[in-house]
């Protein structure tokens, strides 16, 4: 199949399941609502879910060939950061999960919020250890899906030019190569690929050229 043949097919995926997604989308919004969480102080947490997911509509057919894998891959974007942030347990998420899909999909849907789940620890670098970074890359669309979360974050802390975001821009430029190495995964299987488009636009926002 062709590039613009498989974009068109993910298209009318995304359109087919276009309700429940929305559904999805408002019910994590509510969740981080509820916790008082927001993003950049500014906007509500809804906002930085809101890119993930936006950067799952525009790459997701890269690296998703299976119908029924496109309700739980936006569960994930929108729920990657519910148990981290918004208190939840790994069976809240899963049972979550199951008021819009089969007992299969809604798995997959929490291994992939399991995964992208910081560990414990004082320091980011205790937080996202060797341990966590397995996981990721262990894990079915995962890989894909912190890639769409950095470039979120990374599109987000270095869109204007002051001292903050030049600050963020070389902290990100310092993490890029160990954090590509942690997250892209040995596997064949096209669920766990880092996209090359997505890989291009973060280094371009990193190294001041986007």
């Amino acid at each position: 199949m062709t590039k613009d043949l498989k974009q068109q097919e993910f298209k009318r995926w995304m359109d087919k399941y276009g309700e429940v997604i929305a559904i999805i989308r408002k019910s994590a919004h509510d969740l981080h609502d509820h916790v008082n969480q927001t993003y950049g102080k500014v906007h509500p947490y809804g906002f930085h879910l809101d890119m993930v997911a936006d950067a799952v509509e525009k790459y997701g057919d890269i690296v998703c060939d299976d119908e029924k894998d496109i309700v739980p891959l936006f569960f994930g974007a929108f729920y990657h950061d519910s148990m981290e942030d918004a208190r939840l347990t790994y069976n809240d998420v899963k049972r979550i999960a199951e008021q819009w899909m089969d007992s299969s999909q809604a798995l997959m849907a929490a291994e992939m919020v399991y995964a992208l789940t910081n560990e414990k620890g004082r320091t980011r670098a205790e937080r996202a250890n060797d341990k966590y970074y397995q996981g990721i890359r262990d894990t079915a669309y995962a890989p894909f899906l912190k890639l769409a979360d950095r470039l979120a974050n990374v599109t987000y802390s270095c869109s204007n030019s002051n001292e903050t975001n030049s600050h963020m821009r070389k902290v990100y430029q310092s993490e890029w190569p160990h954090f590509l190495e942690s997250i892209t995964s040995d596997k064949a299987d096209v669920r766990y690929a880092l996209p090359q488009e997505m890989l291009d636009a973060i280094e371009e926002i990193i190294t001041g050229k986007g």
